[in-house]
């Protein structure tokens, strides 16, 4: 049975893994404007504060990985961190965002409570060293090439810097072209090292490079996905959530709609219960 994972404090009123509820991971994949995404912070918030789950609100400012150079990439480092500084003060959630180059990281962690380490990024020592140094969570995703075991490595170069503030988050791995699969054994294997695990329901049903100049999905499976990793004891579900994904300006074929979140939430509470529940008699 996997071990339980540490707590971690992510500001003065979010606190995640160890006993904490399960936790949410959510907001759009790309800053729109700042209107678009006060609005979605709030909505996720208002759903969240319903069932009493944690919430982190997440939205890049830069997609730097963007399949084509025409694909909109966000409103880049300084505007992008003062929407989400005006999240946090509007919202009173902790923010989280994704660093891709060092240069970025001293400005970053002055607004975000949560630094996330890209999938295609988690092999750069430089970058995780870095943003361990800020002391700041870092939320590490596995990357889509690498095994969950390989990621014990990539906690060990956050821990050099005396920072166990660590999340770790799949979201799925290359499955042929065009394609991901999600491997149940992960979270079990990833919780050994005693961080919180999440599940990144969304890009895991990312087709990657499936519309030739962009990225497909199949949202469809989002909640699939979901269930089944808390089911087999995920910490906390990272979601893409968009009141319209046919009209995102990014990863519009595996963002949630917001009407469905509701739902989702609470079928995956009552999964947390029951598994929560069969662990008590192990």
């Amino acid at each position: 049975m996997p071990i339980a994972s540490r707590e971690i404090k992510i500001s003065p009123k979010v606190k995640i893994g160890g006993v904490q509820p399960l936790f949410l991971i959510g907001g759009p994949c790309v800053i729109e404007s700042e209107k678009h995404t006060l609005f979605l912070a709030k909505e996720i918030k208002k759903i969240c504060q319903e069932h009493q789950i944690p919430f982190i609100f997440k939205a890049s400012y830069d997609k730097a990985n963007r399949s084509s150079i025409k694909s909109y990439r966000g409103p880049g480092l300084e505007t992008g961190l003062e929407i989400l500084q005006t999240v946090k003060t509007e919202c009173s959630v902790p923010v989280l965002s994704d660093v891709h180059e060092t240069s970025q990281i001293e400005k970053a962690a002055q607004v975000l409570d949560v630094i996330q380490i890209p999938a295609f990024l988690c092999r750069q020592t430089d970058l995780i060293l870095e943003a361990a140094r800020t002391q700041k969570t870092i939320n590490l995703k596995k990357g889509q090439f690498l095994s969950p075991q390989e990621m014990k490595t990539v906690t060990e170069k956050v821990l050099s810097q005396n920072n166990e503030n660590i999340i770790l988050t799949d979201r799925g791995t290359c499955f042929g072209y065009h394609n991901l699969v999600f491997d149940i054994r992960s979270i079990p294997t990833m919780k050994e090292w005693g961080f919180p695990v999440v599940i990144d329901a969304s890009h895991n049903v990312q087709r990657p490079g499936g519309e030739k100049t962009s990225s497909g999905g199949e949202a469809e499976f989002i909640p699939y996905i979901a269930r089944a990793a808390v089911s087999a004891g995920a910490d906390g579900v990272f979601l893409e959530v968009h009141e319209n994904p046919s009209a995102a300006l990014s990863d519009k074929h595996n963002s949630l709609k917001i009407n469905k979140l509701n739902s989702l939430l609470g079928s995956l509470l009552r999964i947390k219960k029951a598994v929560d529940g069969i662990n008590d008699l192990d």
